[in-house]
């Protein structure tokens, strides 16, 4: 923060601010008239001048006014934040918080539902990408299981996580098995692997039920989890790509910096290639509070010239981000809260 004297934070701000609502670059005249800094434009084109030699604005060839760099919102971003902390919910209009308490669910949803929505809603709010990371449900510990009938061959097995996260898994099944069979067999699942995360029943499914004494036509079921448990229960963690959650792309397709055909294009390799998004987020999971990357902040060209906001949700042992992506013309504040808030929503609502 020290790198700039106080008119070239107020000058830099005030073109961040113009460019963020206009699209447009800025001139000194327009700082001048519009943000009333108390000095003339020729002071302002000099700062202004100072501000693109320490690489915190660009001058586009075909216009006379001035651009903010990925430095200028990163320094702008650092001034929002305090010691780290997001700014408080409290700034968001009362409107904005009832509309995402209202839309996001009702406690004791699916986490999948909430996570839809809360994406979705936020990236209304923003005019920004909404997107989610489901959390890795790798360690998530089984609270039951039920084994439902749908045909004469096929049966579901609807896993009830810790946390809220269900999964159903379909099992094809050679030959009609009585109902008290099925009610035996899920019995002895239950009593035997509840408690247990989803990897420990993976890695032991076998030697947990090897010893096992079902009855008549339970053996027959019981003989599937221990010769296919393992890619069962492996089926019931997503792909990272498939715990991504997007709200509408469309959003993001209308602004100015989408005009092109290959920013429109970056757009849409981004909304396909959900698993290298997928890492991005993951790395995100750990971090208390707000993250923002801005540019080529990322690591990845598949968010260049983009800005990702998240933040951290909890539900029990589970975590995930919720957040949005962008242009790096994006309203901070606003956005900081909103996606703060929505965290915390998340978090009430999955508890």
């Amino acid at each position: 923060m020290g790198e700039l004297n106080t008119r070239e934070r107020q000058v830099l701000e005030a073109v961040i601010q113009s460019y963020v609502e206009t699209a447009e670059p800025a001139g000194s005249r327009t700082i001048s008239r519009r943000f009333g800094l108390g000095v003339s434009p020729a002071t302002i084109r000099n700062t202004m001048a100072d501000l693109e030699e320490k690489g915190f604005l660009y001058h586009p060839h075909t216009s006379a006014g001035r651009i903010p760099t990925d430095k200028a919102y990163r320094f702008y971003v650092d001034g929002l934040m305090h010691q780290g902390q997001p700014l408080p919910a409290q700034s968001l209009a009362v409107p904005e918080r009832d509309r995402l308490a209202e839309q996001i669910g009702e406690r004791g949803s699916a986490i999948e539902t909430i996570l839809r929505r809360a994406a979705q809603s936020l990236g209304v709010l923003t005019q920004e990408l909404g997107v989610a990371l489901g959390p890795r449900l790798d360690q998530t510990v089984l609270a039951k299981l039920e084994l439902v009938r749908m045909s004469s061959d096929r049966l579901i097995l609807v896993l009830t996580l810790r946390g809220g996260a269900v999964r159903t898994i379909f099992i094809e099944i050679a030959g009609e098995i009585a109902d008290n069979a099925i009610a035996e067999v899920q019995q002895v699942l239950n009593e035997r692997l509840g408690g247990l995360s989803l990897a420990e029943i993976r890695t032991s499914l076998g030697e947990r039920l090897r010893d096992a004494a079902p009855t008549g036509g339970a053996t027959e079921l019981l003989n599937i989890f221990v010769q296919e448990g393992e890619q069962l229960f492996d089926v019931a963690v997503p792909a990272d790509e498939d715990a991504v959650v997007l709200g509408q792309a469309s959003v993001l397709a209308e602004k100015p910096e989408f005009a092109s055909g290959n920013r429109l294009k970056q757009l849409i390799a981004l909304t396909e290639t959900r698993s290298a998004l997928a890492g991005v987020l993951r790395q995100r999971t750990a971090q208390p509070g707000v993250s923002i990357s801005i540019g080529d902040e990322h690591g990845t060209s598949l968010l260049g010239g983009l800005t990702l906001v998240t933040a951290e949700y909890r539900a029990g042992s589970l975590t995930g981000v919720i957040g949005v992506i962008g242009p790096t013309r994006m309203p901070y504040e606003k956005v900081i809260s909103l996606v703060s808030h929505t965290s915390s929503l998340v978090t009430d609502l999955l508890g």
